[in-house]
């Protein structure tokens, strides 16, 4: 009998929906209190996950819900990088 291999799921920090880990975009605060995307979704630290859509990164942002998560001030430069690349991902789909 064939093994189904489990999928990790995650919840986004803006918009709350389950979804799987490989469909969402990783923030992660390393142990130095940096704050990076973590594109491998590998890395050490306290992380929190966002869908690739505007709308949850902006939901996110507003309500607070990503320094929430992280523990952590948000740099407004990594707010600029995550804007540019969840539109460059959902011109992608």
């Amino acid at each position: 009998m064939a093994r189904v291999k489990k999928i990790p799921q995650r919840i986004c920090v803006g918009c709350r929906q389950t979804r799987e880990k490989r469909e969402m975009l990783r923030i992660v605060r390393t142990p130095d209190y940096q704050v990076v995307i973590d594109p491998t979704g590998k890395r050490s630290g306290r992380g929190a996950y966002i869908c690739k859509d505007p709308k949850c990164l902006e939901a996110a942002l507003k309500q607070g819900q990503l320094q929430r998560a992280l523990k952590v001030e948000i740099p407004e430069e990594l707010v600029e990088e995550l804007r540019r690349k969840i539109a460059q991902e959902s011109k992608d789909f």
